[in-house]
């Protein structure tokens, strides 16, 4: 039996990415996910999702709807009888220095990756109360805990995802609600592909200490364990998952000393 044998679990953004990673390495452990984004996928990570476990439901919609979150997230306590696990991954870059951002921009970028989560939560939590228990998941960024350039919109949507988290560990503790914010330094998913200039693309893979960009997966086994029974005391945690991007800055003296691995 795997470690969420049983549990019921509401993902945005299912159809890609993160969100889809998330979705599979659920079913792999033992899940029932009910996915929800703009249009289904009938390849990758979410259509292997269904492929293993089929009992899985796919819902459209669109996290600025606010009656279509309510009406998806009724519909998964209603057929499936419990809600154990919400995941928001739903989200969209938002570029710009703030002289030269839109505000249609900011608008955009704040109405999907904080708005967005803010309505699915608030539609989970009343039904994680009455079963005293559940588990909840942002997806936030390290660009919501240190800023980068030109990326104000969505560094300020992700900074409000970690503190929404926190707020929310601190009032639905008592009730048995565990809310994360997990934090992906830069994964290989569709939004990163935009990064096209192959120079960008070194500066940006030697930003991480390991070297690289991470994967999808590998942020979706952070979110199987803070999903599971085995993360238990863990809640209000902003939990990076980035390769070292946030653990401080290297400059090379490992080179001048002679300590930098040589192959």
């Amino acid at each position: 039996m795997g470690k969420l044998a049983g549990k019921v679990a509401f993902v945005t953004g299912s159809s890609s990415g993160i969100g889809a990673a998330c979705a599979l390495r659920f079913v792999e452990d033992g899940a029932i996910v009910v996915g929800f984004d703009l249009a289904d996928s009938s390849e990758g990570d979410w259509a292997e999702a269904v492929k293993q476990q089929p009992k899985c439901l796919f819902i459209e919609g669109d996290v600025t709807d606010d009656d279509a979150l309510k009406a998806a997230i009724e519909k998964t306590h209603s057929e499936l009888g419990c809600l154990d696990i919400v995941v928001n991954s739903a989200g969209v870059a938002g570029v710009g220095s703030v002289h030269l951002c839109d505000p249609a921009e900011m608008d955009r970028t704040m109405d999907i990756n904080f708005n967005g989560t803010f309505l699915a939560c608030r539609h989970a939590l009343p039904i994680m109360m009455e079963q005293r228990s559940g588990s909840i998941m942002n997806i936030a960024s390290v660009e919501g805990l240190e800023a980068q350039e030109f990326t104000a919109p969505y560094n300020a949507s992700k900074g409000a995802v970690v503190l929404l988290s926190k707020n929310m560990a601190i009032d639905y503790g008592r009730w048995g609600i565990r809310v994360n914010a997990i934090c992906p330094g830069f994964i290989e998913t569709p939004m990163s592909a935009a990064i096209e200039d192959p120079g960008m693309r070194a500066r940006v893979d030697g930003a991480h200490q390991l070297g690289r960009m991470g994967t999808p997966r590998e942020v979706a086994n952070v979110a199987a364990f803070l999903a599971s029974d085995e993360a238990s005391f863990v809640s209000g945690s902003a939990m990076t998952v980035d390769g070292g991007f946030s653990a401080g800055k290297r400059f090379g003296v490992d080179e001048l000393y002679g300590l930098a691995p040589t192959d």
